[in-house]
């Protein structure tokens, strides 16, 4: 029996350096993503064996399934990559970063640079189906570098063997800041006959569900929709499906917080409270009073414990939705 089910909509958390590591991926898994995605990792750094890399390759027992997500271009490397991986047991699905617009990784022919050079995109797809173990081979990809030639790109990914896709709607040049375009992913679910996950810019339940219906998509891929309220999956599912509360309570949101510190603690050690300052700063983001007086305290405090409590009582706080 396959490990993804596409007989009904598949929800995804998106890879975000810096933001879905171990830690809040584990927290998102409780609230029903049905697939989480490790932070970008360089092939470069994974062929060369770099302690730092394979601890961003952890997961929670929780996580199935699991995709890695991997940067390059360079075949050998990717080869040697892929080969380390098939070591590791609990990864499902070996996924290519076709739309990561930074410049460090663009310049390197990685990344949505890829989506310039075609030929060496299918070969890399080819490479990684070719010496990878694991069940699925995928591919997140923009809409183009700095036009759209989605549809070319979509065939590109069917025909060199990917198993899926997830589509940002957005083109390299648009970066995280022009309108999603969802005609265009409308259009690659239309033009292939692999599943296709749409994402970007999917922030709440009823946008979920207006994405579902409008691209024919397999699925939804939520990113930044997801940082601070990782229990917007839950929230989706409730409100598409017709079940279950659509609200989230004061009581759950301090839970989520300190579960979350925690596991940064777990994984991280005490640098893991310097860490989570970013995370308090949205989980404080919306729906709290004194949220701009809390963060300036947060940045100055370095003592775990001391943390934890200012955190506790900051978020016993009501929460307005």
């Amino acid at each position: 029996m396959p490990t993804l089910d596409f007989s009904k909509p598949l929800f995804a958390l998106a890879p975000l350096a810096g933001f879905t590591d171990l830690p809040f991926r584990s927290v998102v898994k409780k609230f029903g993503a049905d697939l989480t995605v490790s932070e970008m990792i360089s092939s470069n750094a994974l062929a060369f064996e770099s302690k730092k890399t394979f601890k961003m390759l952890e997961k929670n027992s929780l996580e199935t399934p699991y995709s890695i997500q991997i940067a390059g271009s360079d075949q050998l490397i990717i080869q040697k990559a892929v080969e380390l991986l098939n070591e590791r047991d609990g990864i499902d699905i070996i996924d290519l970063n076709c739309g990561c617009p930074a410049p460090k990784v663009v310049n390197n022919l990685q990344g949505s640079s890829l989506l310039t050079d075609l030929p060496r995109m299918a070969e890399t797809i080819k490479t990684i189906k070719k010496y990878s173990n694991k069940e699925y081979t995928s591919v997140k990809m923009r809409l183009g570098f700095n036009e759209k030639n989605h549809i070319e790109q979509a065939k590109l990914c069917e025909d060199s063997g990917a198993d899926f896709i997830a589509v940002h709607g957005r083109t390299r040049a648009g970066k995280y800041k022009a309108a999603v375009d969802y005609d265009a992913i409308k259009e690659i679910k239309e033009a292939v006959s692999i599943p296709v996950i749409a994402n970007g810019d999917i922030n709440s339940p009823e946008k979920a569900k207006l994405v579902l219906e409008y691209t024919g998509a397999d699925g939804i891929m939520v990113g930044r929709g997801a940082v601070g309220r990782p229990w917007m999956f839950q929230l989706m599912k409730n409100y598409i499906n017709g079940t279950g509360d659509a609200t989230v309570t004061s009581a759950l949101v301090q839970e989520v917080v300190l579960e979350h510190f925690d596991q940064m603690i777990a994984h991280y050690g005490v640098h893991g409270a310097l860490i989570f300052r970013k995370h308090l700063h949205t989980y404080s983001k919306a729906g709290y009073q004194g949220a701009s007086k809390f963060r300036d305290l947060v940045n100055r405090i370095e003592d775990v414990s001391e943390m934890r409590d200012v955190t506790k009582t900051f978020f016993s706080q009501e929460y307005i939705v």
